[in-house]
């Protein structure tokens, strides 16, 4: 095994060390869980009899208790691309799992927000706080205490998240996730953006527009491009939470039914009463989080996963921030360029070489722990492997040694970059997250007079009148957890691509989000303390100068300091209405910052 690199091994350390007490607490509970806890042997004749009541052919397996009963979280539906695969997965898996003598019920559905349909539009402001609804979701689902293990079904933005938060709290339960793999490659995604450009120019038409859009998101299957949904696939595989090789295998294959026909039969192996017990709540430690945050600095992935990476460690009793992630990218090298950090999609990242070879030569390189429990055998080694078809038999074989295209994929030792491109940027307007992967390191440093919104729309409309085309930083505020859900400010990318296009230095501050596919535009997102809660970001003014570095890691407006202390926040909008937002009123005002993951579930819960 290489030697790990000097600073994962420093930012692991102090991981664990910030997480000691809640760490313990949390080792200490799943193991109360699994001794103390709800599950099939304390259930009432009664609780049990409801429990098999409607499960068919399964009904004596799951009576008597002699069978492994796999429960499945499903977060299935047919209006999300990725997710409309799904639908006919519980009834193979019942299949799979008769054949290694389990049974399988599923436990539970979350809902699953399709970010895709929503951007843009009032319901976006639902979307950070899905994840908790769907953490909480999946506990409801397995609080029957009728399962031994866990097949999770999901992909998209939120869903890992909150699947993996809500699972964790059941950390004595063995889980796996299952994967169903992205559509195949439609219209190229640079063409597709520059269709958007021309757009919001005015230069085609809505119908135009919709052509590009639907020869993009063709058929079922995720999203191609690199955003928070293959992002969370990477993170599975560094994780160990797959069976090795699942996340970019298309729908509808021989070779992705294999894959899950592999995944409840290693559940049979790995479950409660198994021969090779391997809980979630161990197989998630702190060196599997840090594999989490190298897996994503080296592929260049999503920006949200600054905020879900610290949710998913606190539902585990780990804390990390972002100035870990801040340390990890000075020595973690990028190594992937996918759209939109590069030209080439997911599926040319797969036959490039894909994550087989990401974790091979990353472990190599000391940059990954090898040594975590995974789902699948030994440690992360097996995921330095993929799997092909032989003679219609599942195999694993070496990764290629040598990457297929070198413009999207490269080792360590000649990466793309040497750092892994998101950057912590703080000063005296808050701590912000800067994903410099994307951008040219010319624009890295922009010190320029802002222009300042509540509300992209406004930003937009502004642009279209023309009263963008300068040198100006963009500042849309009260759009933090507190303030109304975070929203994703998608609709500002095509714009401010023109303006840079058009040769003004330009760049995006706010205490929201970006898309997790942000673009080449320099943003500082999710910019912390939000201006609900009290951050300086309320107080700028139309003109005042801010300077924003990636290099230095700076984030500061540049007016006299006596003049800022005077000067008074701007108010806070009232809330929004409409669309169910009222509903998530008590989220909002629970939610804790940005970098803590803008989760009130967990705040309110002490986590």
């Amino acid at each position: 095994m290489s030697k790990l690199h000097v600073t994962v091994e420093a930012v692991t350390a102090r991981i664990i060390q910030r997480s000691k007490l809640g760490r313990q607490a949390y080792l200490d509970l799943i193991a109360k869980q699994r001794d103390a806890g709800v599950n099939r042997p304390v259930l009432s004749c009664g609780n049990l009899a409801h429990g098999f009541a409607a499960s068919g052919e399964d009904k004596a397996a799951i009576r008597d208790g002699k069978a492994m009963n796999i429960g499945i979280i499903s977060a299935y539906n047919d209006m999300l691309s990725a997710h409309q695969p799904y639908g006919r997965y519980p009834e193979q898996m019942k299949i799979f799992a008769r054949e290694v003598g389990a049974t399988a019920q599923v436990a539970g559905s979350t809902p699953a927000m399709c970010d895709g349909v929503t951007q843009g539009q009032d319901s976006m402001e639902l979307s950070l706080f899905s994840r908790d609804v769907i953490a909480m979701a999946t506990a409801v689902g397995l609080s029957h205490g009728m399962f031994e293990s866990v097949a999770m079904l999901g992909i998209c933005d939120k869903i890992v998240p909150g699947l993996l938060m809500g699972a964790l709290r059941f950390g004595h339960l063995p889980t796996i996730l299952v994967p169903a793999g992205p559509m195949p490659s439609g219209l190229a995604n640079k063409e597709k953006q520059r269709v958007r450009q021309l757009y919001a120019e005015g230069k085609v038409g809505r119908a135009e527009l919709l052509e590009a859009e639907a020869a993009s998101y063709h058929s079922a299957g995720t999203c191609t491009f690199y955003g928070t949904a293959n992002s969370n696939q990477m993170m599975m595989e560094v994780m160990g939470l797959h069976i090795p090789g699942s996340a970019f295998i298309n729908p509808g294959t021989k070779l992705r039914t294999e894959l899950t026909r592999a995944a409840v039969h290693r559940l049979s192996e790995i479950g409660w009463d198994g021969d090779d017990y391997r809980p979630l709540g161990l197989c998630v430690d702190e060196k599997a989080i840090v594999n989490a945050c190298v897996g994503l600095l080296a592929t260049g992935g999503s920006t949200n996963h600054a905020l879900h990476i610290p949710a998913i460690a606190r539902a585990a009793g780990i804390n990390i921030d972002w100035e870990d992630l801040d340390q990890l990218s000075s020595a973690v090298p990028l190594i992937a360029r996918v759209y939109p950090n590069g030209s080439g999609d997911v599926n040319h990242f797969h036959a490039a070489g894909g994550m087989g070879y990401v974790i091979r030569e990353l472990i190599d390189a000391g940059l990954l722990h090898r040594d975590i429990m995974t789902v699948a055998g030994n440690d992360l080694g097996d995921y330095g492997r993929e799997p092909v078809l032989e003679d219609e038999k599942l195999v694993w074989r070496d990764a290629p040694e040598v990457t297929a295209d070198d413009t999207m994929l490269r080792p360590p030792s000649a990466p793309f970059s040497p750092d892994g491109g998101m950057r912590l940027v703080t000063g005296n307007l808050g701590r912000a997250t800067f994903k410099t992967s994307a951008v040219d390191p010319a624009r890295w440093k922009i010190e320029a007079p802002v222009r300042v919104f509540h509300d992209q729309n406004d930003a937009l409309a502004a642009f279209k009148a023309g009263e963008l085309d300068r040198d100006v930083i963009v500042v849309i505020r009260f759009q933090g957890p507190a303030a109304n859900g975070m929203p994703e400010l998608h609709k500002l990318t095509p714009c401010l691509g023109v303006l840079q296009d058009k040769g003004f230095n330009v760049a995006l501050v706010t205490d929201g989000r970006m898309s997790g596919a942000s673009g080449k535009v320099p943003a500082a997102i999710h910019l912390s303390p939000e201006g609900a809660r009290g951050g300086a970001i309320a107080k700028l003014q139309d003109g005042d100068i801010v300077r924003l570095c990636a290099n230095t890691g700076t984030l500061s407006v540049l007016v006299d300091a006596d003049i800022w202390s005077s000067r008074a926040p701007a108010p806070t909008p009232a809330r929004h209405i409409g669309t169910g937002r009222e509903l998530f009123a008590l989220m909002q005002a629970g939610a804790d910052e940005a970098e803590k993951g803008g989760s009130a579930m967990l705040a309110v819960a002490g986590l």
